[in-house]
């Protein structure tokens, strides 16, 4: 016979909805970051209404709830249980995961302003995630081992300056970053920048296979798996260091040392505003009006880890342009996971994968409320945005190293 306590049958929950018909999806976020602080766990329901998450009920964390703007419902115990009932239905593409602990959070950025902003910073600034701002010093000096996350913001591994050359090469940022690059390089013993970024490249790669959690955008995702697989080879024409390329470099590329892409080419043209053919390549082929991409619906009891990083209020979601802006499904590994994909024009948008006893996620793209953000342009006001699909999905990933996951059941 089961026993409840008078103070038990009174308990009651807080169930934050994540459906259309929540006011602020992305502070909700920030609410599940918070109560993580506090160590108290809470249940991410995926795929009940739109991914929602179920409090055990505090007055603090109503007032919160209310300070913030994020809408929510005070439920009973008993109604609480009833949600959990349903999810555990095995007919129905539901599952419970609960979220146990704050992840720690790195963001790896130059100190300096550069003339463009950052789509995750600006989702943590705006949910109210708290995060460090990292770079070079701190990844050579093996600083990453005190995260669980780290973001690669807009960012060139290979060592040619992102690739601005051709537009910036006299515009005072661009020296100004060419000068503090250097100067980092010569502090670490490196006689090239393009030395200094395998070096932070492979410390990221060690973080992951020791079972960190990264997650990167735009051209963090393509020149990062670029600098790993010409380890070895020079790939910087003499403008960035001085000196030519490896001969016949792209016949040398080694794509086992790659996380997510196999045989592309390389485009080492300074004047091409491209590093390879993992890129869809620019002029775009797809339209305005047609640059959609849709999620995948994953099995929420089977495939929990897709699920988490998929959960939406939508499953079709606007495009938007980025010097990555998709990638080619043509070079991407059979191992790796594709979540979201515009399947008439050969792209994948959203992909995942494992690497060690780590997992990777790499995302299209500069700015999901920015269809075509350029150099100098003002960053994204996400007041303006609160309920936006593209910024879920940065957010899931936040909070996806939170999660215990349950064991497979094959």
């Amino acid at each position: 016979m089961l026993l409840f306590s008078f103070e038990d049958s009174r308990a009651a929950h807080l169930l934050i909805h994540m459906d259309e018909s929540q006011k602020n999806h992305l502070k909700a976020y920030g609410i599940a970051y918070w109560e993580l602080q506090r160590e108290s766990d809470l249940e991410w329901l995926l795929n009940y209404k739109g991914g929602s998450f179920l409090f055990r009920f505090s007055e603090s964390l109503e007032r919160e709830c209310n300070i913030r703007g994020v809408g929510y419902k005070v439920i009973a115990n008993a109604q609480a249980q009833q949600i959990r009932n349903e999810i555990s239905d095995p007919e129905v593409n539901m599952e419970i995961v609960k979220l146990e602990k704050a992840p720690k959070i790195a963001v790896y950025s130059p100190k300096s302003k550069l003339p463009w902003d950052d789509a995750v910073t600006l989702a943590m600034t705006y949910a109210e995630i708290p995060y460090d701002v990292i770079y070079d010093d701190e990844i050579i000096e093996g600083k990453l081992p005190l995260y669980d996350w780290l973001h690669l913001h807009h960012e060139d591994f290979t060592g040619q300056y992102g690739k601005f050359y051709a537009m910036y090469r006299n515009a005072p940022w661009y020296q100004e970053q060419v000068r503090t690059l250097e100067s980092i390089a010569r502090t670490h013993g490196f006689s090239k920048v393009s030395q200094l970024k395998l070096a932070v490249a492979l410390k990221i790669r060690d973080f992951t296979a020791g079972g960190g959690f990264l997650f990167t955008m735009c051209s963090g995702t393509d020149s990062f798996d670029i600098a790993l697989a010409a380890e070895g080879l020079d790939i910087c024409e003499s403008m960035f260091d001085g000196d030519g390329t490896t001969p016949e470099y792209n016949s040398k590329i080694d794509f086992t040392k790659s996380y997510a892409f196999e045989n592309f080419r390389l485009s080492t043209n300074p004047m091409e505003y491209e590093f390879s053919n993992i890129d869809i390549k620019q002029p775009r082929a797809v339209p305005r009006d047609r640059d959609f991409f849709t999620l995948f619906d994953f099995s929420a009891k089977w495939d929990i880890v897709p699920t988490m990083l998929c959960q939406n209020h939508m499953q079709v979601i606007q495009g938007f342009m980025g010097q990555t802006t998709a990638f080619n499904k043509d070079v991407i590994k059979p191992s790796i996971l594709i979540m979201g994909e515009n399947k008439a024009y050969n792209e994948a948008k959203y992909i995942h994968g494992e690497y060690g006893k780590g997992t990777f996620t790499f995302y299209g793209g500069h700015d999901p409320e920015d269809y075509q953000h350029f150099v100098g342009d003002p960053p994204t006001d996400l007041n303006l945005h609160p309920n936006s699909p593209g910024y879920r999905l940065i957010l899931n990933n936040i909070l996806f190293p939170a999660a215990r996951k349950k064991k497979q059941k094959t």
